[in-house]
């Protein structure tokens, strides 16, 4: 049996539209960036953003479904983002999947945000063995969770304040670095040394798997204007310094619950799971303690919709459709 579902994904700042078969394979992904028009403004505007996903959202998807080689009719179930994000953001993308599905009579799918982070590693890597411990790591969220099968999840730990992602963004803003956050950290970082400042790692001693991040932040402000008062503020130093600080406390926590529960592998999913530095710890760590790393490639790290329509798969195969009369939710 072929099942092809559609995709859509606008919880943020990406208009994404994808068709996958059989929630392993990518007939197309369509993504719309709102980067450069967010980067003025040295973060994501909501109301900027919705107007913009309200404007992309047809074209987007009619080039999705166009790229896939598919018809209209071809097409099985429409998946789309529910929950988390920015509310306005989220209901554009529901709103037109809830209409095409109507339209078409085909099954509407809504899929938790975060879950479709998990499935972009099961769309590369299905030699994934269970129970695998994930870290999802993004703007929006910091999460671990143990998975026990592909559908079959438990939260573990998350950030109590700062996803990770905020926090290079705030620091990067801090720090005159410029918007994204994390690639703008990660090179200014290149050219800086570690250990010239002294940055806490927080919480990574601590006994559960939660994170915090906000007072890595403010330590970042306290050194850095200590510095600019002693006429040694190195902005290349201070990044390296506050990447380092930032990977080891994840890279630690998700070692930690990877032992604690006996994972036989490790995966990585979101924005930040781009980030080189932390791909390279995690995986001579887990190569130390025999327990393989897996992470996305970079184009599904960040927000798209082939990531939806794969986590969407399972639940068409159990027959969890969704009423069109569901709604959108900031929140988890």
């Amino acid at each position: 049996m072929t099942v092809n579902i559609l995709g859509i994904e606008t919880s943020c700042d990406e208009t994404a539209a994808a068709v996958v078969q059989n929630g392993r394979h990518i007939l197309s992904n369509v993504v719309n960036s709102q980067i450069d028009i967010h980067r003025l403004f040295g973060g994501v505007v909501p109301e900027v953003a919705s107007r913009k996903h309200v404007e992309n959202i047809g074209l987007v998807v009619e080039q999705a479904i166009k790229d896939s080689g598919l018809s209209y009719a071809d097409l099985d179930a429409v998946a789309v983002t529910n929950r988390p994000g920015l509310i306005g953001a989220l209901l554009v993308g529901l709103s037109f999947a809830k209409a095409f599905a109507f339209t078409l009579d085909k099954p509407l799918i809504t899929v938790n945000h975060l879950y479709g982070h998990i499935y972009a590693n099961l769309l590369e890597h299905p030699q994934l063995e269970f129970p695998v411990v994930c870290l999802v790591v993004s703007g929006g969220h910091t999460s671990l969770l143990l998975m026990h099968s592909e559908s079959e999840y438990e939260l573990i730990g998350e950030t109590l304040d700062d996803a990770a992602g905020e926090a290079f963004d705030k620091v990067a803003r801090f720090l005159g670095l410029g918007y994204p956050g994390g690639p703008a950290v990660q090179k200014a970082a290149a050219a800086g040394q570690p250990g010239r400042f002294s940055l806490p790692r927080v919480f990574l001693h601590r006994d559960d798997f939660d994170f915090s991040f906000s007072g890595l932040k403010t330590a970042v402000m306290n050194e850095w204007r200590k510095a600019q008062q002693q006429g040694e503020a190195n902005v290349y130093d201070m990044a390296a310094e506050f990447q380092n600080a930032l990977v080891e406390v994840l890279v630690g926590k998700t070692m930690q619950a990877a032992e604690k529960y006996n994972a036989r592998s490790v995966i990585m999913a979101g924005g930040v799971a781009a980030n080189s530095l932390l791909r390279e710890l995690m995986t001579r760590r887990g190569q130390e303690l025999g327990k393989p790393v897996y992470y996305p490639s970079l184009p599904l790290c960040t927000d798209n919709a082939a990531m939806i329509a794969a986590a969407a798969y399972p639940l068409y195969l159990q027959g969890q459709f969704t009423p069109l009369n569901v709604n959108a939710q900031a929140s988890l």
